[in-house]
């Protein structure tokens, strides 16, 4: 089983835009459903919080408090699809910096649930 961290949009999260909070990635993880292609345990779940300076420094945080290296990293799907988009960065240009970062894959999106 693969183990992975998510990061997700935390204003999509807090304020309901959509996202009901994480449980559906983390549905889609257990299950290998949407962009898993197997099931994986989720050892981190990352917020993204405006403007987006603090997500790689989070990531790295979580990963180094849970003391197992993910194989990849997950942009939640309210991030990676996010209507009206982040006014900070794109999905793509926040993989890129979490990849250079972490030297971690990084798929966007999680799950297709609606």
């Amino acid at each position: 089983m693969k183990n992975v961290a998510v990061v997700g949009c935390g204003a999509y999260m807090d304020s309901g835009y959509g996202c009901p909070g994480e449980w559906r990635c983390l549905k889609a993880a257990a299950l290998g459903e949407g962009k898993f292609t197997e099931p994986a345990r989720v050892i981190a779940f990352v917020k993204c919080e405006c403007p987006g300076r603090s997500a790689a420094p989070n990531l790295g945080m979580a990963v180094k408090l849970a003391g197992i290296k993910p194989d990849a990293v997950y942009l939640s799907s309210c991030l990676a699809g996010a209507k009206p988009g982040c006014p900070y960065a794109t999905a793509e240009e926040l993989a890129s910096i979490l990849k250079d970062k972490t030297g971690i894959p990084v798929i966007l999106g999680t799950h297709d649930y609606h």
